[in-house]
């Protein structure tokens, strides 16, 4: 266990298991669920699977699993229209490492942690559970892709958990997404403390501290917007869909009206 992430080797990994790994020089983490037999499923901007060969071929470097998979041929399975990928754990990793997401952390741990997107105080769901959750979304999708709201670490934390946010107009279930919010939100914030500490160092503890109590008042472990949602609700749940209308009865014969 780091204080930056928590590293593995494949071997350690078990169907269930939430991994990610780094993209461009560390600059972001791609998350997924690994669901045994060398594949995970993972969520992508769905722009980004129908680009033209032209433009795959320069972007292959930041995302590898946009290149055709040599070895197997299931690799790279969508439904259409749905960013939900079925990709094998090569083309997932690319050239990057293998980290594991740790669930129930202590809030000490979470605070401890100096990157977001590493770790949460909640609690997971069986295996057996997260495998279904992310088998079913890859057939019936997972909505529109959000940096923000709705991200590849969102659709990971929801197999393991279960768990929704109620608000949908502010950041989602991401801790990497609550971390680019809560930079720059501790440094403006810790500002005023400039006046007060002539040293440089004061006013970093300071800014480091407001940051790690950012990211935990939005972790969804401590979260009081959180509800716990099947995955064959979640489509009305999200708005994806319209639940069906009632249909009006004839007041006299009590039989439904058609229209």
């Amino acid at each position: 266990m780091g204080l930056l992430s928590h590293r593995v080797e494949r071997h350690q990994i078990n169907p269930g298991d939430h991994i990610y790994t780094y993209r461009a020089v560390f600059t972001y983490s791609h998350h997924g669920v690994f669901v045994g037999g060398s594949k995970v499923v993972h969520f992508r901007p769905e722009k980004n699977l129908n680009l033209k060969s032209t433009t795959e071929t320069s972007s292959n470097l930041d995302d590898p699993t946009s290149s055709p998979c040599p070895t197997f041929p299931d690799c790279g399975f969508r439904q259409p229209n749905s960013g939900v990928v079925l990709s094998c754990l090569d083309c997932f990793l690319g050239n990057g490492s293998l980290y594991c997401f740790e669930y129930g952390v202590s809030p000490s741990v979470f605070l401890t942690k100096i990157r977001g997107g590493t770790c949460t105080t909640a609690l997971c769901d069986p295996p057996e559970t997260v495998i279904h959750r992310a088998m079913y979304l890859l057939q019936n999708g997972f909505g529109n892709y959000d940096v923000f709201q709705n991200n590849c670490e969102d659709f990971a934390l929801y197999c393991k958990t279960g768990l929704l946010i109620l608000d949908k107009q502010g950041v989602g279930r991401s801790g990497q997404a609550s971390s680019i919010i809560g930079a720059p939100l501790a440094a403006m914030l810790s500002s005023p403390f400039k006046l007060l500490m002539p040293s440089p160092v004061g006013v970093a503890t300071v800014t480091a501290g407001m940051y790690c109590m950012s990211r935990y008042a939005t972790d969804i472990g401590v979260r009081s917007d959180v509800i716990k949602v099947g995955v064959e609700d979640l489509a009305v749940n999200l708005g994806w869909t319209c639940p069906e209308e009632e249909v009006p009865e004839d007041e006299t014969s009590g039989r439904q009206i058609t229209r």
